[in-house]
């Protein structure tokens, strides 16, 4: 059954145009006119014109998908250099953070180990005042033991001098 373009157009869901431009390249043997004088389409040319608006229809998808898979494609280029570009600007930033937490550390160390030197100073005197002390001490001891001794023979003179010489003698 012959169609006319219109109705080949809206079967394949085109323009009018696409459908004319088509059907006036095919060969004059595929070209028909009713009694009016109209294009009609018989089942070859149909067959024809339907090969023709696939693959235009493919190729144009194909474009379309190209052109928007160039475009996502320089999209995610554009967002693979921005990512990168804020990954050197983290890696940076925490390359300076460690930096300034090395030097921290280092300066804690240092002052860590200036106060261990500190307290074994410390100590080192605490001892010999100790020891100084303990000299002192017996020093002071000497002598006191020395007087308590001599206060003892002076005792023991004076009653070897004075025997019995308490007042229960009187009676």
């Amino acid at each position: 059954m012959a169609k006319t373009i219109k109705q080949l157009a809206d079967e394949l869901r085109v323009s009018k145009q696409t459908i004319q431009y088509h059907y006036q390249r095919l060969p004059t043997k595929n070209r028909q006119k009713d009694s009016q004088g109209k294009n009609v389409i018989s089942l070859t040319a149909e067959r024809i014109i339907r090969g023709k608006v696939a693959k235009t229809l493919v190729a144009n998808s194909q474009q379309t998908y190209n052109k928007k898979a160039t475009k996502t494609s320089k999209e995610n280029n554009e967002l693979i250099a921005t990512i990168r570009r804020e990954v050197a600007d983290l890696k940076s930033q925490r390359d300076q953070q460690l930096a300034t937490k090395d030097r921290q550390i280092d300066h804690l160390a240092k002052l860590i180990d200036q106060q261990q030197q500190l307290q074994l100073t410390t100590v080192a005197e605490n001892k010999k005042l100790k020891d100084h002390m303990q000299k002192l001490s017996r020093l002071l001891e000497a002598p006191k033991s020395a007087r308590n001794q001599q206060e003892n023979d002076k005792k023991e003179d004076i009653h070897k001098n004075n025997p019995n010489k308490g007042w229960w003698h009187f009676w």
